[in-house]
């Protein structure tokens, strides 16, 4: 006798907020939302206002607004890449792509920083005037991460000198 399958995959468990087995070390997730980009006109003026913060990690330029005490959760996140720079929209879509694409594997350095981060806003700023590779964007994105939470970057262990 034949028997028959339903179409489809199995059904899996579900796995929401609260599903997590107590004890257990949480999983980093590498996701970057909708609720983390920044689009109100009020706060994106307030990034560009005098009571932000800059400092520039050549090819980006990081613009902050510092929240009202340290924090563990995700700050609101603006990239932009210049007209002025790259007239191609392609070209200005890729880098903003690879921008986000840095962030999103790396925001775990903010949001896992003991004590919490002092950041609420956070503006990302391509300044370079050369197409960069996602290594390059990463490494320095990683690197402006340090410099706004005041620690030291680490860096590879040298090898022995025989």
């Amino acid at each position: 006798m034949e028997q028959t399958q339903s179409l489809g995959s199995p059904s899996l468990p579900e796995k929401g907020p609260g599903s997590e087995v107590p004890g257990a070390v949480p999983t980093r997730r590498y996701t970057f939302p909708k609720e983390e980009h920044l689009c109100r006109k009020k706060l994106i003026d307030e990034l560009f206002g005098k009571q932000s913060s800059s400092f520039g990690v050549y090819p980006l330029r990081i613009v902050w607004l510092p929240s009202e005490g340290p924090t563990g959760a995700p700050p609101q996140v603006l990239i932009s890449v210049s007209k002025r720079g790259f007239k191609r929209a392609v070209d200005r879509n890729r880098l903003k792509r690879l921008i986000r694409e840095a962030y999103r594997l790396n925001k775990y350095q903010l949001l896992e920083h003991p004590g919490g981060h002092p950041v609420g806003v956070l503006g990302i700023i391509y300044t370079g005037k050369e197409k960069s590779a996602l290594p390059l964007v990463e490494k320095k994105l990683i690197s402006a991460f340090h410099r706004l939470l005041g620690t030291a970057v680490p860096r590879p262990a040298s090898p022995p000198a025989v």
